[in-house]
């Protein structure tokens, strides 16, 4: 798919968790640090700062993370073990019992929670697709300052997903999140410049916001300044970094990258 037909991504492609929240000092039992050790995400600012997290999780960790974060949940428990028993629930494919653990953070003001909730109703797992609901979700924990909820309730408010669209307000979460770093954002603005979206179309504005999310390793960013690049857009044509941008992406896991990168002309000797 080429950047010129790639559509404004919705909160179900959302691929980066920003976790918001006040930071807490680890205090607590062997049960507590156990399931901090195992299941924490490194992007959650309620994790103490010694436990580094994981963006993923092994099945045999999922449950061994369950066991541990279990254990730890009292009714006493700061609010990310119940997020955290959520995620392990999650990669254990129990998605009831990780939606019921993700409430009852979310319930305690975790915007990680918050987002969980979000995407649980977005892709169907565990309840019913509910994209009224998830957009609700994504509101509230933008609203309580996470990014990628700024982001995916921007997106759906572009889109028109889950209820009205509004495009001058999706702008202004985005812009929001992208001030704050967030790389999912700037390319969602970047794909708005490019598709006209509230404004007309502004190629260089799109590649402007391209190059902010591919200088944080975004593998779309990247795939689509090579397509900039290979076709000469908004710049001179460039088939060496066009080459050089598809493969970081490719690197990345971008499958589209990979295949772009199979079909780009090689360029002649002495030119770019």
């Amino acid at each position: 798919m080429s950047s010129t037909t790639r559509s404004l991504r919705s909160a179900a492609s959302a691929i980066v968790l920003t976790l918001a929240g006040s930071a807490l000092a680890y205090a607590g039992p062997a049960e507590i640090k156990q399931c901090d050790t195992l299941a924490a995400h490194p992007l959650d600012r309620d994790k103490p700062k010694e436990i580094e997290g994981a963006f993923d999780m092994e099945k045999k960790d999922a449950m061994a993370a369950i066991k541990a974060c279990t254990a730890a949940a009292d009714k006493d428990a700061p609010r990310r073990i119940y997020f955290q028993l959520g995620r392990a629930y999650e990669f254990n494919d129990a998605f009831a019992d990780a939606g019921k653990n993700y409430q009852k953070a979310a319930d305690a003001g975790s915007s990680a929670a918050m987002v969980a909730m979000a995407m649980l109703n977005t892709t169907g797992q565990g309840m019913k697709e509910n994209p009224q609901v998830a957009r609700e979700w994504f509101e509230k924990a933008a609203n309580a300052g996470d990014t990628t909820g700024m982001t995916n309730f921007g997106s759906m408010l572009a889109a028109g997903a889950g209820g009205p669209k509004d495009v001058a307000k999706a702008r202004e979460w985005l812009l929001k999140a992208a001030g704050a770093n967030n790389p999912d954002a700037m390319f969602q603005l970047g794909m708005m410049a490019q598709d006209g979206e509230g404004s007309p179309k502004d190629d260089k504005a799109a590649k402007e916001w391209f190059t902010k999310a591919a200088a944080v390793e975004h593998p779309g960013a990247l795939f689509v300044l090579g397509d900039y690049a290979r076709d000469g857009r908004a710049g001179p044509k460039d088939l060496k970094a066009a080459a050089e941008f598809y493969k970081k992406a490719a690197e990345m896991g971008d499958e589209e990258a990979e295949e772009a990168l199979k079909k780009l002309p090689k360029a002649p000797a002495g030119k770019k």
